[in-house]
């Protein structure tokens, strides 16, 4: 019976070492799957900006015996911003919160009331579109998850609906508020006047604050103001006149004064 038993253990010992080895050498399967997104990505969310809120909670306690008597109160305005964030991106997921009210879609106000029993809760909760300000959700609720998801549906609804406009009409206040360069300064052409210029006789030089424009009879272009007009010819004494022209046309008819003393 011992051989037997020892010739069992031999064949069956070796069996299961094989087998355990083999469990142990086979490579876990992995899953090779496409890995999908969740979700829109945080630049499509609407953006949130939660505004800061305060509790009030007052509770007192009175009574004595033999004589002596005292009591305590305690109370008071406490933040509950933070607590607020969380629920919020536990809550309501599709949106983003931020901290810059001038980058946000939409404001929400929301005043929760903590350190009291649940039924002395009272929650309120409005809604505002930044850009236009309008409220497009006012309610009151019991608890603060009730009142983030009310807000939440709002403002999913109302995202899905006007998402594209809201955005444009950021880039519009964005780029609105950008400082621009100055505009250069040019200045704007200067009308001339017109100077017609006749001599008796034909044929005189003109000469206009010293620079020579051309032979008479001639109309030249001038520019607003006083301007020294001289004529001159071979014979004759130079004509010479200031004269103070500012639009249109001016003529000048100059007669000419023969030279004695030229031979």
């Amino acid at each position: 019976m011992r051989h037997v038993l020892a010739a069992v253990l031999c064949i069956a010992l070796p069996i299961a070492m094989f087998a355990s080895s083999g469990q142990s050498a086979s490579p876990a399967p992995q899953d090779k799957g496409p890995k999908t997104n969740q979700g829109p990505v945080d630049a499509d969310k609407a953006r949130v900006f939660i505004t800061d809120s305060q509790s009030w909670s007052i509770a007192g306690a009175g009574g004595g015996a033999n004589g002596a008597y005292g009591e305590s109160m305690a109370g008071g305005a406490r933040p509950q911003t933070a607590e607020i964030v969380r629920t919020f991106g536990e809550r309501c997921p599709q949106v983003v919160t931020n901290n810059k009210q001038d980058r946000a879609d939409y404001i929400v106000v929301l005043d929760h009331e903590g350190g009291k029993g649940v039924l002395r809760h009272k929650n309120k909760v409005a809604v505002f579109n930044r850009i236009t300000g309008d409220s497009i959700v006012s309610k009151s609720t019991l608890s603060l998850g009730g009142s983030v998801e009310d807000a939440c549906n709002a403002i999913t609804a109302d995202w899905a609906a006007h998402s594209t406009n809201i955005r444009a009409a950021e880039s519009a206040a964005i780029a609105a508020s950008e400082p621009k360069p100055p505009a250069s300064s040019v200045p704007a052409p200067t009308a001339q006047a017109q100077l017609q210029v006749s001599s008796t006789p034909d044929g005189a030089d003109i000469e206009i604050d010293g620079g020579f424009v051309g032979n008479t009879p001639s109309t030249v272009g001038v520019a607003p103001g006083q301007h020294q007009l001289t004529l001159k010819k071979t014979g004759f004494k130079p004509w010479e006149r200031k004269i103070m022209v500012s639009s249109g046309q001016v003529n000048v008819n100059a007669v000419l004064e023969p030279d004695s003393g030229t031979k």
